[in-house]
């Protein structure tokens, strides 16, 4: 069997984990979770079952360390933050999990992008890396469909299955010669990185916009938000609703409907309506639209009167604390 190191930091790592145990010995995990303080953790559980050290300090230093001193035949990177540099990918085989149909979608948060383009399909490339960003060739690729009412978490769930079956045995494949197929660099394109404040909802788009922009952000990422009374407010479910009254005097936002038994509010989105079925205000628990958001005249979205009169407030308690000071 050839030795591998993995390098797994995100969600994809288990099933890495899981396909590379039967078909190489895996030196080591590397994993920014220490296993004395989470013992919850499945990647952490199954590397202890099988012997397997994990190194919790993920720094590039550190990972030259560990190939220096280990000297494994391969690197197999499944979820890392950083982009490796050509004097550190020198030292072994590296190859890397990436979940989109490369050269398509290089980058950052690829099936979030995909869900929010409403592309028709995700993937799962296995490549070796190269120095440009996500480049190298093509040694495994498979793409699934995106179905109408996927979340990001189920196409993980699709993707991490396939790494499961697949992962460790493409490994042994380029091991053993195998150097896969070039892309076409003329065909790539490019994803951003996504910051949880990218996650507003602007109420102005399409129906289906909205709704693909929600199911990409769900758990276990920070979810879409809008304002609501002026406070950060969470939607971690809602759907379309087909056949919607036809407003000809619409405001994007707007709450036109509310279920108190049903536990949904329904809301004008910029070309029909979208029923919000689970919210969340921030350090509180989950529960239904309707139990948060109880009026048919209130708009979702932060406003300029919302902002206004914030600033009033802020105005009057600033002035106030002067004349406090100054007694």
């Amino acid at each position: 069997m050839s030795n591998v190191l993995l390098i797994g930091l995100g969600t994809t790592s288990l099933t890495a984990l899981e396909s590379l145990i039967p078909n190489s010995k895996v030196q080591g995990i590397v994993r920014n979770i220490d296993p004395k303080s989470n013992t919850n953790d499945p990647v952490v559980n199954l590397a202890q079952q099988n012997d397997i050290p994990i190194f919790i300090n993920t720094s590039q230093s550190e990972i030259k360390s560990l190939i220096l001193k280990l000297q494994p035949d391969c690197v197999v990177v499944s979820s890392y933050n950083q982009i490796l540099p050509p004097e550190l990918i020198e030292l072994s085989a590296f190859i890397n999990v990436h979940y989109s149909p490369l050269p398509q979608y290089r980058g950052r948060a690829n099936v979030n992008w995909a869900i929010i383009n409403d592309e028709p399909c995700a993937a799962i490339t296995i490549h070796k890396i190269s120095p440009e960003l996500d480049e190298g060739n093509i040694l495994f690729q498979q793409l699934i469909p995106i179905h109408f009412d996927n979340t990001v978490a189920d196409i993980y769930n699709n993707l991490n299955d396939i790494q499961r079956q697949y992962l460790g045995e493409t490994v042994v494949k380029a091991l053993h010669g195998y150097e896969g197929i070039p892309q076409n660099n003329s065909e790539a394109t490019y994803c951003c990185t996504r910051l949880p404040e990218d996650g507003e909802i602007n109420w102005s788009k399409s129906t289906r916009q909205i709704d693909c922009f929600i199911r990409a952000l769900v758990s276990p990422f920070p979810g879409a938000y809008t304002y609501f009374q002026g406070k950060k407010l969470l939607i971690w479910q809602a759907k379309p609703i087909e056949n919607p009254p036809i407003y000809v005097g619409r405001i994007p936002g707007r709450i036109i409907s509310r279920s108190k038994s049903e536990g949904y509010i329904d809301v004008l989105s910029g070309d029909g309506v979208i029923r919000i079925l689970e919210v969340q205000w921030e350090q509180e628990e989950r529960t239904a639209a309707a139990n948060v958001i109880k009026s048919v005249k209130s708009t979702l979205g932060l406003s300029k009167f919302d902002l206004l009169n914030r600033i009033q407030v802020l105005e009057e308690e600033i002035t106030n604390l002067k004349g406090a000071y100054t007694k």
